[in-house]
């Protein structure tokens, strides 16, 4: 296969994009191999402090976070090459809800949110994540107290790196609105998290449950911003997810490739059947497309009406190809690709994962049709 950098002038691929690419690449590379992040798996935390405190050292936390608030002031698009190297090394951090809460804060944020916090998330000193399901899934707030603060009850569920999160931006609904509130993960009573089971090793999940919770009021965001604030969180989910799915789409068939150039059965080599063949040339085709949308879509991130259309095209396209790539690579490897030993296996759990953040491909197709007709 050609190197993943190819042909970048194409795809309408930015400078700042075309570096941050080369330098993920090789980053992801050598901090994540699969023999450690299977050793991850085997932990409760899920991923290396050390190599997140090196992405904060990168700047990487920071890019899309403007300048006032010690970033670097670029575009959620230059995010976009980070993410697909991620997901090529099956990389197990909380760099998608990290940046995802940083985006929250930066949009709905108050001036004194902003100016008190941003600056130590973009610094990576402290890491936030999202706790907000589909609109009437939200917590409630049960009651307003004199200082403007809600007693909020209820469940949300995969919270991503709750546990370890210093700080979750938490939705609740309030007199028929959304609301959102910055809270200390050490203010959380014991008993609010719990781990769950999710498909995919590779990442951690936690149920958030709270019985008359005090939100304190000058924990709570502009309310005025709450609605586009939510938007632009789920439209940069959506696109670092299709990112994710497009470089772990490459590995598997990149993975495959290598392994039916090596694989003998009646003396020939199984890649010369066409009944391999073929079926990896379509997985091929489909990263080629899947990469197309998601760097169409980086390039138009945040245009009026143009920017969602790609998104959400790219998140489809990226849900597709992950899955097909991912299916064909455990078919191909016969009995052994069955087995927990076989990345393959890995790569086809992650992509179920991804496919259900923000929407999987149905909710996208569903959404545009309703944008297109």
């Amino acid at each position: 296969m050609t190197d993943i950098s190819a042909s970048l002038g194409q795809l309408g691929i930015s400078e700042e994009q075309v570096d941050l690419l080369h330098v993920a690449t090789e980053f992801c590379r050598d901090k994540s191999p699969v023999e450690d992040v299977r050793k991850l798996i085997e932990t409760d935390r899920g991923y290396d402090e050390k190599v997140w405190s090196e992405i904060a050292e990168l700047g990487w936390l920071g890019i899309a976070v403007p300048e006032e608030f010690g970033g670097s002031g670029l575009g959620v698009g230059e995010i976009v090459p980070i993410a697909e190297q991620m997901g090529r090394a099956l990389m197990a951090t909380p760099f998608i809800p990290a940046t995802v809460a940083g985006q929250l804060l930066a949009k709905a944020g108050t001036e004194r949110q902003k100016e008190e916090v941003l600056p130590a998330l973009a610094a990576g000193e402290r890491f936030a994540t999202t706790a907000f399901g589909e609109p009437g899934d939200d917590m409630a707030a049960l009651g307003e107290n004199e200082a403007g603060g809600f007693l909020v009850s209820g469940t949300t569920r995969l919270v991503e790196y709750a546990a370890d999160a210093d700080l979750i931006i938490l939705a609740f609904s309030h007199g028929g609105s959304r609301q959102l509130a910055l809270v200390e993960r050490s203010a959380l009573p014991g008993e609010a998290l719990r781990r769950e089971a999710i498909i995919d090793d590779t990442r951690r999940a936690y149920e958030l449950r709270l019985d008359t919770f005090e939100v304190a009021g000058d924990a709570v965001l502009d309310p005025d911003k709450v609605e586009e604030a939510l938007a632009h969180a789920d439209m940069v989910g959506a696109l670092l997810y299709a990112a994710d799915m497009v470089g772990g789409t490459f590995r598997v068939v990149d993975y495959t490739a290598d392994y039916l150039r090596t694989r003998k059965q009646f003396e020939k080599v199984i890649g010369s059947f066409q009944a391999l063949k073929h079926p990896l040339v379509d997985a091929f085709i489909g990263h080629e497309r899947a990469r197309s949308h998601l760097y169409a879509a980086a390039h138009s991130f945040g245009d009026q009406g143009r920017g969602e259309v790609a998104v959400r095209m790219a998140k489809a396209q990226g849900e597709k190809a992950y899955a097909y790539a991912a299916d064909r690579a455990i078919q191909f490897h016969g009995g052994f690709g069955f087995t927990y030993d076989c990345d393959a296996g890995l790569h086809r759990r992650r992509a179920i994962w991804n496919a259900t953040r923000y929407g999987d491909a149905r909710a996208q197709k569903r959404r545009l049709a309703e944008l297109l007709f």
